[in-house]
């Protein structure tokens, strides 16, 4: 199984008339609200410092972008950047999973303990103003959590990072958050087998909880697969193919800021078809599709 890439990718790439975004725009989180496709993504200058921009589309290939940053550092938390934005709609607003870098945090690689890395939460009700909610884990290397578009049981349902495996935590309010449970480990040997980390968003359907995660192996390839989750209880693990659905293929995949990359933070879906916004190398973006019902199916068959 494998995704089909758009013709016009990369969709989005740097603009050097804008210095926060002119080296690098990657790792984008997009909603499909009222007619519109709605992208927040990571945009990096020449410092490294990322800010979190904004761009709208009604087909979701042709954007137009804010030509401000909708969301920058602010304080020692978030010195190094914002990250990797994941946006939710849930109960008529929507929440923004990303993750404040601060002072300490290991990025670009130097041995520093990851203490600067933690993930935040945010609320909107119209995708540019965001209200902040505070961090939802304090104190340790995590990233990665993405919330769930339902409450299960009363509670808010997030998936994070705790190195090398993907976790769930439970809410009731969005700021106090508890019973973390490790829900998909790494599997040696195999394409994800160093580290996983969950993608955008899960996907509902009558199967159960479907979402699609990245993960790298020893060489630090980084692709995308899928796994399933119960429906009324997301700890249990269904089913989890072996093999990916997306891996670096494209020069712009294969060669950019970090190499062999594709990486996604949302995947909304739209007159039945998945859309896939995904990384490339960390330097562009780019979409992939796939109908729901074939990307269901063979995560069951698969699995």
């Amino acid at each position: 199984m494998r995704l089909e890439r758009h013709p016009n990718n990369p969709l989005l790439k740097p603009n050097v008339q804008h210095d926060w975004e002119a080296l690098n725009v990657f790792n984008a989180g997009v909603v499909y609200h009222e007619g519109l496709f709605h992208m927040h993504y990571r945009a990096q200058g020449l410092d490294y410092i990322s800010h979190i921009g904004y761009a709208v589309s009604e087909d979701g290939v042709n954007w137009n972008r804010l030509q401000n940053p909708i969301l920058s550092p602010s304080s020692e938390q978030d010195a190094r950047g914002v990250e990797d934005p994941r946006v939710t709609y849930l109960g008529g607003r929507f929440y923004m999973a990303y993750t404040a870098y601060g002072r300490l945090g290991p990025y670009p690689e130097t041995g520093v303990p990851p203490t600067g890395i933690t993930p935040m939460y945010a609320v909107s009700d119209n995708l540019i103003s965001w209200e902040p909610l505070g961090p939802m884990i304090v104190g340790e290397d995590n990233k990665d959590h993405a919330l769930f578009p339902a409450k299960i049981d009363g509670r808010y349902v997030s998936f994070h990072r705790r190195p090398p495996s993907i976790w769930l935590a439970f809410s009731v309010d969005m700021k106090n958050w508890g019973k973390h449970v490790e829900v998909i480990k790494p599997r040696p040997g195999l394409w994800d087998g160093k580290r996983v980390g969950a993608g955008g968003p899960p996907l509902e359907t009558e199967a159960g909880w479907l979402l699609i995660y990245h993960g790298y192996d020893e060489n630090h390839v980084y692709c995308l697969g899928t796994a399933l989750l119960d429906k009324d209880d997301p700890r249990k693990l269904l089913k989890r193919p072996t093999q990916p659905i997306l891996v670096p293929e494209e020069p712009w995949e294969i060669k950019g800021d970090v190499a062999n990359v594709v990486f996604s933070c949302a995947n909304p879906v739209v007159d039945g078809t998945v859309y896939v916004y995904y990384g490339g190398a960390d330097r562009v973006i780019a979409l992939a599709t796939i109908e729901l019902e074939d990307l269901l199916a063979w995560t069951i068959g698969e699995g």
